[in-house]
């Protein structure tokens, strides 16, 4: 039997018989309409825009954790508000926030044979409680086709599948039109975590989120005392824009309330010398997918999270 791996990273068994000829494909750029990079450079952009509390390096590899102990009343030092506990997690336990701050950033070689690098990182996310993730991406030129074939080799799991987007800046700042109600602040506050969505934030939480070179968080307030009608996260970094947590109250949306809240962070990043933008969009989102398309971004590379075998605490609540 020969094991082929296809570009997608997946790894399946083909009769040996059943080979007529073949030959080793290197991976092929993404097509896109945006701005041209790398995938080594969107990884670590990415990952700067969720910086874990803690990491080590291996060799080229780079081990992030950003635990905290999952807040009694459900929610964060100083907070008063009430938030919900990531499912299955404990009052007074340890989690950690989002896969993207809890995983291996595998970018070259980690020093060792691939075995003994899995295995030290199985050992030092077991330390901090965590099951022990290694995100890797395929799909483009420099990305991990081979790795996650080695990785399901050895029983390694794929949970979560998304992709990163980029585009450029200067087209999205001009749908908004002129600014309408979305407030832009250096901070995360109760209003802006009243309407994100992910549960169980945490002072570590708090930290991730207020992560990167220079992060700005926009509301779109809501009527009285309710949630905010709108929000989103977006952290400048150089030439690029990074966009998330953009989230919209069920019952405002297709009311233009994401695209004026991108424009609007748009504005604030070509203030600061940005061009470029990029987000990370899950596969089954459809409508998020619909949205971004239509502000002129396209898929870069997909990205994917491996969890160790028998490996089963919490991660996070954040799939990506």
């Amino acid at each position: 039997m020969l094991r082929i791996t296809r570009k997608s990273g997946e790894s399946v068994r083909i009769a040996e018989s059943a080979l007529v000829a073949g030959k080793v494909v290197p991976s092929a750029p993404a097509r896109r309409r945006g701005p041209a990079a790398s995938y080594e450079e969107l990884a670590r952009v990415s990952a700067r825009a969720w910086r874990p509390v803690e990491s080590e390096r291996l060799g080229e590899w780079e081990l992030r954790a950003a635990v905290g102990e999952v807040p009694r009343d459900g929610g964060p030092p100083g907070h008063s508000a009430p938030r919900e506990r990531p499912w299955g997690a404990v009052a007074g336990r340890r989690v950690g926030f989002t896969r993207r701050a809890n995983s291996v950033l595998p970018l070259g070689d980690p020093g060792v044979p691939l075995d003994e690098a899995l295995t030290a990182v199985r050992r030092w996310y077991a330390v901090r409680g965590l099951p022990a993730y290694v995100q890797t991406a395929t799909g483009a030129e420099g990305t991990q086709e081979l790795l996650c074939a080695e990785l399901e080799r050895r029983g390694w799991v794929r949970e979560v599948t998304a992709e990163l987007w980029v585009g450029p800046l200067a087209p999205v700042a001009d749908l908004g039109g002129e600014p309408s109600g979305v407030v832009l602040s250096r901070e995360a506050d109760e209003a802006w975590l009243a309407r994100y969505q992910r549960k169980g934030v945490s002072e570590v939480a708090l930290r991730v989120l207020g992560s990167g070179a220079s992060v700005w968080f926009a509301t779109v307030p809501g009527s009285g005392t309710d949630a905010p009608a709108a929000i989103g996260r977006c952290v400048v970094d150089g030439r690029w824009a990074g966009f998330a947590a953009v989230e919209v109250d069920p019952a405002r949306r297709r009311q233009g309330l994401a695209t004026a809240v991108m424009a609007a962070l748009a504005r604030r990043a070509l203030d600061e010398g940005a061009s470029a933008a990029w987000l990370q969009v899950e596969d089954d989102n459809a409508g998020a997918r619909a949205l971004y398309a239509g502000m002129g971004f396209a898929a870069h590379h997909a990205y994917h999270h491996y969890r160790a075998p028998e490996s089963s605490a919490p991660a996070g609540d954040e799939a990506p």
